[in-house]
């Protein structure tokens, strides 16, 4: 049986895990498989089944990052980072445009730099979220949940093929 090791602890997981049992980061496999995202729950009800988003893989083509949106009106979305510098706001002209009250007009950007992707925030009201944690600007990885108003999004980095 062959197993599968998670970059960010080491923890050894069964080779049918698409996440961590320890610390719950993405597992990065070799081959296509279907990632399926528990919904997050406000009221921190145990989600069902019905309520998970499932996400087929590979997300990108390209191999360029992609970000999928896990919770608000959006959820299940993807959106493929492939231009130096991505803008998400309420705006509809945003590059990633996320339509709710709770997101500024411009709110976040995700710029490609030379040590990889990185999330800053605009000047938002409600602030940006790396993981939990409000930041100014933030490096991404593989698996890192970023907080835009009510929506909540995974980057998935996807090196070239």
């Amino acid at each position: 049986m062959s197993y599968v090791f998670c970059n960010s602890c080491g923890h050894r997981n069964p080779p049918t895990s698409a996440f961590c049992s320890a610390c719950g980061s993405v597992l990065d496999l070799a081959t296509d498989r279907t990632v399926t995202i528990a919904k997050v729950d406000p009221l921190q009800d145990a989600p069902g089944p019905a309520d998970d988003i499932v996400i087929p893989m590979p997300l990108s083509e390209h191999g360029h990052p992609v970000l999928v949106v896990r919770h608000g009106s959006q959820a299940g979305d993807r959106f493929v980072l492939s231009a130096s510098v991505t803008q998400l706001g309420r705006h509809p002209d945003s590059d990633i445009s996320l339509d709710d009250i709770t997101v500024s007009r411009r709110h976040a950007e995700i710029v490609f730099t030379e040590d990889g992707y990185r999330v800053r925030d605009a000047g938002s009201l409600n602030g940006t979220y790396v993981n939990g944690d409000r930041v100014e600007s933030c490096a991404l990885a593989h698996g890192d949940e970023i907080q835009v108003g009510k929506f909540r999004l995974i980057f998935f980095d996807q090196p070239e093929a």
